[in-house]
């Protein structure tokens, strides 16, 4: 099945000479399909550069602006698939874009730790970002009729939805590939980023994680748990989030003292992902987290419509001291939406303290009933 995916007609309408488009995202999720689809539908010289080949970063490396015009040579579009793997990317490509007249660059890469912190500053005002994920359900809604989507959900709630599961047909095999996936590539680039020598430190810490989706996350607590500081586990945390295996919310507050603010929440981009974390691919009805894996997936999902959509918006948690709490709060336009992420739709009622402080939001319950409305 051959997926559309609505980012792309956003890059090739961002291809103009003198900028550098930048495509990141986990291992796997469809950044070189998206470069291979874009070439097609363009009719100019280009050439395309694998940075995990070693013959090619020696090739762009400490190299001066005529060895550069000379590589490129009559291409108007350059493209560099995984091109943090290459040293100083960041400084040659912004001489490559300031030097080269009418020169386009497309580069791919599966961390933003070099590739949006390292070239960040050289390329200031010359790149633009695009993040691409596992496959959104807002990406489906023309392929599938409704009883599709619905019969497709338990499977998604617990194999999560990159690109390339969609082309397999056994369900152990599926198994086998995303713990591959964890266990061969995310991880490994972990590993490379910072020289980290005990992967095994990285899987407690990620599963330590798993397991406390839709709660808030002590680091000194973790700490305790894996045998690192404080410190070390915010760096490797914030290593994952770079790598694009977790993201962060943090709580919502309007200076209320009795609102926590301070705590984050951890959620993985991908549900598969968080599930090969801890080995467990059992079915729904077998499982006690089942509450987990539905707010992981629909908030993972509303934020990949969101972004999709190009709609702008604030997010976080809600939490009282007295545990009042909401799981899902934006900030749009100046107005506030606060949601309760609930698997069984039942009866649940705006918390008072929320109610009294912000009276003119709004508030939904988002259930199996409704949900498709809320990520799609």
């Amino acid at each position: 099945m051959i997926i559309q995916r609505p980012i792309q007609k956003k890059i090739e309408g961002k291809l103009k000479s003198g900028k550098v488009l930048l495509l990141l995202g986990a291992r796997r999720t469809g950044k070189t399909f998206l470069i291979k689809q874009i070439i097609k539908s363009l009719n100019t010289h280009r050439l395309l550069l694998n940075g995990e080949d070693f013959q090619v970063a020696a090739k762009l490396e400490n190299k001066s602006i005529s060895e550069y015009k000379q590589i490129v040579g009559k291409n108007k579009l350059l493209i560099i698939d995984e091109a943090q793997k290459i040293k100083d990317i960041g400084r040659i490509l912004k001489i490559m874009i300031d030097e080269i007249d009418g020169l386009t660059i497309m580069a791919t890469g599966s961390s933003v730790f070099d590739l949006s912190q390292k070239l960040g500053e050289p390329l200031t005002g010359r790149n633009i970002n695009f993040k691409v994920f596992p496959i959104a359900q807002y990406e489906l809604k023309d392929l599938e009729n409704p009883i599709e989507t619905q019969s497709n959900l338990e499977q998604r709630l617990i194999l999560g939805s990159y690109p390339e599961l969609f082309s397999m047909s056994g369900y152990a095999e599926k198994q086998e590939y995303l713990i591959g996936l964890v266990n061969s590539f995310l991880l490994k680039d972990i590993l490379e980023l910072d020289n980290i020598k005990n992967a095994s430190k990285i899987l407690n810490i990620l599963r330590l994680l798993a397991f406390q989706v839709g709660s808030e996350v002590s680091f000194s607590e973790i700490g305790q748990k894996v045998a690192l500081s404080r410190n070390t586990v915010e760096r490797y945390i914030d290593l994952l989030e770079k790598t694009f295996i977790i993201f962060c919310l943090g709580g919502f507050s309007k200076n209320l003292r009795k609102e926590v603010s301070k705590n984050s929440k951890y959620y993985f981009w991908d549900n598969g992902i968080r599930n090969a974390v801890i080995s467990n691919f059992n079915p729904l009805s077998l499982r006690n987290d089942v509450g987990q894996l539905w707010e992981n997936y629909i908030i993972s999902e509303r934020l990949k419509y969101l972004a999709y959509q190009t709609k702008p918006a604030n997010v976080f948690f809600w939490r009282t001291y007295d545990q009042q709490e909401i799981d899902w709060v934006e900030e749009r336009a100046g107005k506030l939406f606060a949601f309760e992420i609930k698997y069984i739709k039942n009866k649940v009622k705006i918390p008072e303290a929320w109610k009294e402080a912000y009276p003119e939001s709004e508030f939904s319950v988002i259930s199996k009933e409704n949900y498709l409305d809320f990520i799609t």
